[in-house]
């Protein structure tokens, strides 16, 4: 029988090499793993060291920067800012309006026009936004959720547009609803006829987009809210899978979607334990993957995630602190076997990061990536007593967790989430641990630095990114100009079309969608035209 370092061997040999001079500062030669030859491999079922034999001795997680404000032209300058800063993703935020589906001239829009991302009203932002960039060549993230769909048919038609076939677009689209309705709060539909959305979103980039990741299942909101990491871990899991069994009631073989679904977790201040988590969290993905769910491919088993620094973990108070604990939450990501990397910009307690800021947070990855030597040794924290404790202690955590959503469901983690939401269980969790941490804070039981001790010798004062009413104004100004271009009959025969094909649940939206993105309808007036059909949700409070 081969053993697993045997089968690590294999796969470690037949992957490429960065060519780096794999050694210490002094010389000393370092192994790509360490560990007993019978033990864990990375690379190698269930993947608790890694997803990849070879993990950054072949390639370096992806520096992908989060940015978007103001114009989709404001956004644009940004993005080729990082690109030319050594960026190689990109990953886009939008504003408030964009983010609930809202026009910018929409009376709920007014103030928040592209105050926490970009604003895209029509294909012609879309267009702006990603102009002179080459999508065929550089991955893009988007961190869009309600209004998914849509602007996936935004981005399709504007690449096909500018000459990328959608077969070679590569990217993440975030588009997990369930968390929307547990933490982020962004939601529009109802969560069944959301769900519907995100089926028909799986359906179109398993047929056609083949290098595009349909689902990025969030986390990082959960942990925002309040949850612990444990909550965080098998909340993220559990909506995992119930995609995973939406995706095969709609009758799509689980090894042909599977490989396509991307994670996104947040990287808080408790380096270890937060390390632990994402190692748990490859060991339950593997392991559900293949004896529930019946997946053979290796790749629907390998769990590959985006990891972004905690927003929550920084301060307005002393801001400069919160370069150090960028560093030390990126490093985890590192260490715990990230993919993709964010690190967020010291000044984003206070306002959208100005581009210096921004700069410095990717150099912060730089470091991590060049002058620490961490990248040369897969899981080198694996074996520790203490760090393969609490990996244990976060899957046993979990694993309770999804026993009670699975009650809660009669079987079905689909079910038992969405019942969860309903109920606002999910709600009442994240809540009662956001309360509980808060009290320690305020109790002095938990410290924070400059705020409940260390305040001495405050910051000096910050330029600022400002998004001026003058901004919101250009929008407006470039939204009407696209409705007046526009050929209104064929708007209207598009959005009538999609009225009807919303009402037969049978049908897949996204090639309509294309069509209503090619006619230049605003995405107020697609998600409009999707409300009347599927109604709009409003969460009833538990107190």
């Amino acid at each position: 029988m081969t053993s697993p370092r045997e089968l690590w061997q294999q796969a470690f040999d037949a992957s490429p090499s960065r060519g780096a001079d794999f050694a210490t500062m002094s010389g000393v030669p370092l192994a790509p793993v360490y560990g007993p030859a019978e033990g864990e491999h990375p690379g190698v079922y269930p993947f608790t060291r890694g997803p990849y034999a070879s993990m950054y001795r072949s390639k370096l997680w992806t520096m992908r920067m989060f940015a978007g404000f103001g114009t989709a032209d404001d956004t644009n300058r940004r993005f080729k800012e990082i690109i030319r800063s050594g960026g190689d993703g990109l990953s886009t935020a939008f504003d408030m309006p964009t983010l609930l589906g809202l026009d910018s001239d929409d009376p709920m829009s007014l103030g928040e026009v592209g105050r926490c991302g970009v604003a895209i009203d029509t294909l012609a932002d879309m267009e702006d936004l990603y102009a002179g960039i080459d999508l065929g060549a550089i991955t893009t993230s988007m961190t869009i959720n309600s209004p998914a769909a849509p602007i996936l048919a935004m981005f399709v038609a504007q690449a096909e547009k500018a000459g990328t076939p959608r077969a070679r677009l590569g990217g993440t689209l975030q588009n997990d609803i369930l968390k929307e309705y547990q933490a982020q709060k962004e939601f529009v539909f109802p969560p069944r006829q959301s769900m519907r959305l995100v089926r028909d979103t799986i359906r179109f980039t398993a047929a056609e987009m083949p290098r595009w990741h349909s689902i990025s299942i969030s986390g990082y909101h959960i942990r925002e809210a309040g949850s612990t990491a444990a909550e965080e871990l098998a909340f993220t899991l559990a909506n995992g899978f119930a995609y995973v069994e939406l995706a095969i009631a709609a009758g799509l073989p689980i090894d042909t979607f599977a490989p396509r679904l991307s994670f996104f977790f947040n990287a808080h201040i408790d380096f270890f334990e937060e390390i632990a988590k994402y190692r748990a969290a490859r060991r339950i993905w593997a392991r559900w993957l293949r004896e529930r769910y019946g997946a053979v491919a290796e790749r629907s088993l390998q769990l590959r995630f985006h990891t972004q620094t905690a927003g929550v973990s920084l301060t307005a108070q002393q801001p400069e602190v919160n370069i150090v604990r960028t560093a030390i939450e990126a490093l985890a990501g590192v260490l715990g076997g990230t993919q993709s990397l964010h690190t967020n910009s010291m000044d984003e307690a206070m306002a959208l990061p100005t581009e210096a800021s921004a700069r410095l947070a990717l150099r912060t990855q730089q470091v991590i990536a060049y002058e620490t030597n961490v990248v040369h040794v897969a899981d080198p924290l694996g074996g520790s007593w203490f760090v393969e404790s609490l990996t244990d202690e976060m899957e046993r955590q979990a694993e309770e967790l999804f026993a009670h959503l699975e009650e809660l469901g009669g079987g079905s983690l689909l079910e038992g989430c969405i019942k969860g939401i309903e109920d606002n269980w999910f709600q009442g969790r994240i809540a009662d641990s956001a309360f509980e941490l808060e009290r320690k804070m305020n109790r002095g039981e938990r410290i924070v630095v400059g705020v409940n001790r260390f305040t001495e010798g405050g910051s000096a004062a910050m330029d600022l990114l400002e998004i001026t009413h003058e901004d919101e104004q250009r929008q407006l100004q470039r939204l009407g100009a696209v409705r007046a271009d526009r050929s209104q009959p064929d708007v209207d025969a598009v959005l009538a079309r999609l009225a009807a094909e919303a009402a037969d649940p049978e049908v897949n939206l996204m090639p309509c969608l294309v069509d209503a993105a090619n006619a230049y309808a605003s995405l107020g007036e697609i998600m409009g035209t999707l409300g009347g059909v599927f109604g709009r949700y409003v969460e009833v409070p538990v107190i």
